[in-house]
């Protein structure tokens, strides 16, 4: 067997690291020399640009382009090397074919590494064919699914190592799963700046997601902190990987609950040698399909509205619209709009006549289209059988007062009347209401997004071959109806019922799957992220029994009672003072509001250099110390978490509970929760459990 010992091992490392270095000394090497072509071959194409023929300028455009294109690719390649040259490999699986005597082994790292000879893999990339094992079996009977089909054998050896800068840390020889040992190491270190890449711990259940090629819409229900993100993520790296003929990072797009978290998630694929994918916020698709129509509150604004105060009407407009019988009822009053708003008559101009009849035939003929365009296709083409006196066509003028003419037999003028009139179709003017001028209330958003797709189009994302929506539960069902006719492609929707900042608006798994009702769905319900101290003790806000949280042990949460608010804030003081001298990196005080948040920060940041306020104006996400709300907090990390204010007058409701259940489980190492006054009701002290 090759390297059998650890010693061997570790001259094996030290080896593959020379190799490595040897590899990128030649690609810098490569792309010094493939620079100097290039300014050489733009220097003579300049100097020579008067005498060359149109032939030869072409030619030496096309010769300058492919130099241009070798030099990027030996570019993306020396970064590869350099990422495998801080760490050559995680994992290493020996296998038998049946029928064979003898077991190849199989290095495992974060991309492929060939030896001399360029043919030879000395390293497999983490998302190869026989790179699955590593994942999937322990030492025992396994197979990997090759391109000419599935390949049986069985492991003889399976190993994991932590390599860093060319030298061994450690080995261990794992004859079940990713070991314990190895995962624990990797969730008890301190969190980074963003989300790191987790090639190295991948578990079985997120394999089969990661390595998913079938589903055309997957949908990822995981509990908080059992890297739902992380494997979407993953995934896409997985798909670019297997699909590159056809599908590069500019074919991928996210919808992105904000901008810090775009940031925080930014370095995920380029780490595993992907280009970044485009992503967008939900709010600026909106934003661009009613663009001179009408301007509307954002979600945060919705959030914050029924935080400050308590709105019944408002609650019950946004329970109505959250549902996917509320796509039916809007699909039904289309079809009733269908039959009775466009009332044709016959069109006198200039003395010519175009008979309702003919306006009829015309409008029903052009079904598929949307209302605006058939009405202009009745009348350019019933203008189009017209000649004037002399027996020409119609003037530009007499053209004009035909469409204007058809346009006013549609019953409703404008996208806006329309929408009113599905609400007095229903029976219920009251569900509509404007949250000021001409701007409407983020419920009303977008199913007027979904009928203007009736009144008159929209163009569809084409471009886009997979689309990823985080934070699925915060999303209802007419906002899925809606991706679903802008983007017709591959999807993954992932979230957690639990995690949603407006109950009333909440999706859960049951709701979306009524938009996509041929999807694939699956559940993690493994929870890495916090200790079983700190799950254990926020399992009592969102009571799932199914959650298996992870059998690493750390301090019980604090609960602190203080006298008065300034005894609170000071508190907090000394817990960040700990921090500021501990090994942690980052922690995060998540309030339940924007409003608390600004309080906070402008109370602690005359004691703290490093403390930085996140709110929906920021751009990235920062190491150190966070102040934010609980609405900007889901989807990041931090070593350690104070929750302020968890009195009974902050946290008193439902709505309240969600906002508490996520600001808990952001934390991975230790939660402090501080209070003056009543606690709230929503929690027991730890001790209490």
């Amino acid at each position: 067997m090759l390297n059998q010992s650890e010693a061997d091992e570790r001259r094996y490392a030290e080896a593959m690291t020379d190799k490595l270095g040897q590899a990128l000394e030649d690609i810098r090497g490569k792309i010094s020399a493939s620079y100097r072509d290039v300014i050489e071959a733009k220097k003579y194409m300049w100097e020579n640009i008067s005498q060359l023929d149109p032939a030869e300028r072409a030619a030496n455009k096309v010769d300058i382009s492919l130099q241009i294109d070798s030099g990027e690719k030996a570019i993306d390649k020396e970064r590869k090397l350099h990422k495998l040259y801080q760490s050559p490999y995680f994992g290493r699986v020996d296998f038998r074919e049946n029928g064979l005597k003898e077991a190849d082994a199989y290095y495992i790292g974060i991309h492929s590494f060939a030896g001399s000879d360029g043919h030879t893999n000395l390293i497999y990339d983490w998302r190869s064919p026989v790179a699955s094992m590593f994942y999937d079996f322990g030492v025992g009977p396994a197979y990997f699914l090759a391109p000419l089909g599935r390949i049986e054998g069985e492991l003889t050896v399976k190993r994991q190592y932590k390599i860093r800068d060319g030298r061994m840390e450690y080995m261990i020889e794992s004859s079940i799963n990713i070991d314990d040992d190895v995962l624990q190491k990797e969730l008890s270190s301190t969190s980074d700046e963003k989300m790191k890449n987790i090639v190295a711990t991948i578990q079985k259940e997120q394999n089969v997601i990661i390595r998913n090629e079938t589903s055309d819409e997957l949908i990822i229900q995981g509990v908080a902190g059992s890297g739902k993100t992380s494997v979407a993520l993953h995934r896409i790296a997985f798909l670019l990987y297997r699909y590159k003929e056809t599908l590069t990072s500019r074919n991928v797009l996210i919808i992105s609950p904000n901008n810090v978290f775009s940031d925080y998630i930014s370095s995920v694929l380029p780490e595993l040698g992907e280009e970044n994918m485009m992503e967008m916020r939900l709010e600026e698709l909106a934003e661009a399909e009613l663009k001179g129509i009408a301007g509307f509150q954002t979600f945060y604004e919705q959030v914050t509205v029924l935080m400050d105060q308590e709105d019944p009407g408002m609650v019950e407009r946004i329970r109505f619209k959250a549902t996917a019988d509320f796509i039916r009822k809007l699909d039904e009053f289309i079809a009733y709009a269908e039959q009775q708003y466009f009332a044709p008559e016959d069109v006198q101009v200039d003395g010519l006549q175009i008979s309702a009849a003919e306006l009829r035939a015309i409008y029903d003929g052009t079904r598929r289209m949307p209302v605006q365009s058939r009405l202009e296709r009745a009348a350019n083409q019933a203008a189009a059988n017209l000649r004037d006196e002399d027996g020409q066509r119609l003037s530009a003028p007499r053209i004009r007062k035909i469409k204007a003419a058809v346009k006013k037999m549609f019953r409703a003028s404008t996208l806006l009347a329309l929408y009113k009139d599905f609400y007095d179709w229903l029976g219920r003017p009251d569900l509509l209401r404007m949250a000021g001028p001409k701007k409407l209330e983020y419920s009303d958003v977008f199913p007027l997004v979904y009928l203007k797709m009736y009144w008159e189009g929209t163009a569809p994302f084409d471009f886009v071959k997979h689309l990823i929506v985080d934070e699925m539960q915060d999303y209802t069902p007419i906002q899925y109806a809606v991706l679903s006719k802008l983007f017709n492609c591959r999807k993954t929707i992932l979230g957690d019922a639990g995690q949603s900042v407006n109950p009333y608006s909440s999706s859960s798994l049951t709701e979306i799957k009524k938009v996509f009702p041929n999807a694939d769905t699956v559940e993690l319900l493994k929870s890495y992220r916090s200790t079983y101290e700190i799950t254990t003790f926020a399992q009592q806000l969102k009571d799932n029994s199914s959650v298996v949280p992870i059998e690493r042990h750390g301090e019980l949460p604090r609960m602190v009672a203080c006298a008065d608010g300034e005894e609170e804030m000071e508190r907090i003081r000394s817990v960040l003072r700990e921090f500021v001298h501990s090994e942690s990196r980052s922690m995060g005080i998540v309030c339940k509001t924007k409003a608390q948040a600004d309080e906070v920060y402008q109370s602690l940041r005359d004691a703290f250099d490093n403390l930085y306020l996140l709110d929906f104006e920021s751009e990235e996400f920062r190491e150190g110390i966070i102040v934010t709300s609980a609405h900007l907090a889901k989807g990041l990390e931090f070593d350690e978490v104070i929750v302020p204010f968890v009195n009974s007058e902050v946290y008193r409701n439902e709505m309240d509970r969600s906002l508490l259940y996520i600001a808990c489980t952001r934390a991975m190492h230790k939660l402090t929760l501080t209070h003056s006054g009543e606690r709230t009701t929503l929690l027991k002290e730890p001790g209490e459990l």
